[in-house]
């Protein structure tokens, strides 16, 4: 028998690639980095099949929420990360704080409802703003920080390339959930 006439009646199965080189074609990389361990800890722990694969699955899941979370933050392009513990109550003095807590709830988000907030220079207003578009983002939220002379600028310049660029431009700005247009 000649290697060609194996070749033709060989039934076995074709080779098969390492699993973690499968698992890196998949975007797999939570699994492919701990399936080893997990499996190591299944045997000492006496997990099922079931509960070995719900693990790994949990923690590929937390990967990519994690890697989600991540990129809505740096799509926001936050100066700095600000949250609404670190904000000091204390001032300013007539600052409605149940008002303010409640927009954090994020319920005028849905309803493509305006939050604004008012007052003097110094007041806390880009602090609560960073805060709220960070509270969006946790809760899936995208969400863009800009100022208003951000805004004049991109659009003025896109009016002037064509209408075009500039509708394209507006998308920029319509796209997020929440806009966060800072008045500095």
């Amino acid at each position: 028998m000649s290697d060609d006439q194996h070749d033709i009646n060989d039934d076995s199965p074709p080779a098969i690639p390492p699993l973690s080189e499968q698992l890196t074609r998949l975007q797999l990389p939570f699994l492919r980095t701990h399936y080893h361990q997990l499996a190591s800890e299944a045997a000492a722990q006496g997990w099922g099949h079931i509960e070995y694969l719900e693990h790994l699955i949990r923690g590929e899941v937390a990967r990519r929420e994690d890697k989600s979370l991540e990129r809505r933050i740096y799509q926001a392009r936050f100066p700095l990360v600000k949250t609404l513990d670190q904000f000091q109550w204390n001032w300013p003095k007539k600052i409605n704080r149940p008002q303010v807590q409640n927009l954090f709830r994020l319920g005028f988000i849905p309803q493509k409802a305006n939050a604004i907030f008012v007052g003097g220079v110094g007041l806390g207003k880009t602090h609560l703003s960073i805060a709220l578009g960070h509270t969006a983002c946790l809760h899936g939220h995208s969400v863009l920080f800009t100022t208003a002379v951000d805004i004049i600028h991109t659009l003025s310049a896109a009016a002037a390339v064509g209408a075009g660029a500039l509708k394209r431009s507006m998308q920029r700005y319509l796209k997020p959930a929440l806009l966060i247009c800072d008045l500095c």
